[in-house]
């Protein structure tokens, strides 16, 4: 099997095993996969993974226990709890203490041409939806997931990064009726929010002290919580959505955390969203999504990939077809 394999450094290789799903779980053959940030970061060393990577995608199902599945076009939720804990049991497996995550830990992920995932992680893609479309279910989730933690209705709202999630996060808070400012480096990124009723800023423009009664730091950068909480009202909500490698250097001292005690801000990290409110959104045309695709590559230029998705203000980075 091809795939993307990383072990201290990421590789194409075709001389992997296609992968045999166990009882449970489905094997999918993958049609395409998205390359976003947690992916680069991966490929610097985070979360210590060896495998292959990769957690946003779309594909068919081929096998599985439920053989009214195969031939389904599919998503997966990217959380595989045990099944059998206090936390899955009441509904909360994206925190299930012995959980594996594609692409991230402890499982192999999408940067291949088949994967094996949890029959129950799966949603069906409407007819409706292209392949493209349906390749933002994942981040369009994690973005929504921001509007579950804090309400956004008519709350002033900041969102740092005019990155893919960033961009997706700033649609979801105006869909839901709430004032919001982009911020970003690429004037000509935030150029795809016009029309959305989203105000946008450099982060020039930004150095006036405004203040917000939520900021999202969605900017992948060590920095961005520290421009974050410099923004954020005194008793408002910082929401993290940034991850980074262990190697890169810690940007939280003692001046940020008295500033959050001081200003009783309350700080909440926010990673998976609910699929079935993406796949809404998407089916009804809510939210833009296909002007974020910049290209998309075959799966053996995946390194190829890699770099054009590393670039300063690369748009989305599809792998497939």
């Amino acid at each position: 099997m091809k795939a993307l394999y990383y072990e201290k450094k990421l590789a194409f290789r075709d001389d992997l095993p296609k992968p045999t799903p166990k009882n449970g779980d489905a094997l999918v053959k993958v049609v395409k996969s998205g390359i976003c940030r947690t992916d680069i970061e991966i490929a610097k060393g985070y979360m210590d993974f060896t495998g292959i990577p990769g957690h946003e995608f779309v594909g068919i199902v081929e096998d599985a226990s439920d053989k009214s599945l195969i031939g389904d076009r599919v998503v997966g939720e990217i959380n595989c709890g045990c099944g059998e804990c206090y936390d899955c049991k009441s509904g909360n497996h994206h925190h299930c203490n012995s959980r594996t995550v594609l692409g991230i830990k402890n499982h192999n992920g999408s940067f291949a041409e088949y994967l094996t995932i949890p029959e129950k992680n799966l949603h069906h893609i409407p007819e409706a939806l292209s392949d493209d479309e349906a390749m933002f279910v994942e981040p369009l989730a994690a973005a929504f997931r921001v509007a579950e933690q804090v309400v956004v209705m008519n709350t002033d709202s900041l969102v740092l990064g005019d990155g893919k999630l960033g961009i997706l996060i700033a649609q979801i808070i105006a869909f839901l009726k709430g004032d919001v400012t982009l911020c970003g480096k690429y004037p000509e990124k935030m150029k795809l929010v016009d029309g959305k009723n989203i105000a946008t800023l450099t982060l020039d423009e930004l150095k006036e002290k405004r203040l917000y009664s939520i900021v999202v730091d969605a900017t992948g950068n060590p920095d961005g919580i520290k421009t974050a909480l410099a923004h954020t009202k005194p008793r408002g909500t910082l929401i993290l959505k940034t991850t980074i490698a262990a190697n890169e250097p810690p940007q939280i001292g003692p001046a940020e955390l008295n500033h959050i005690v001081i200003n009783e801000i309350t700080v909440k990290g926010s990673r998976c969203g609910p699929f079935v409110h993406a796949i809404t959104l998407l089916e009804q045309q809510l939210i833009a999504v296909t002007p974020l695709i910049e290209k998309t590559f075959p799966l053996e230029k995946g390194l190829e990939a890699f770099e054009a998705a590393k670039r300063p203000g690369a748009l989305k980075i599809l792998i497939g077809n």
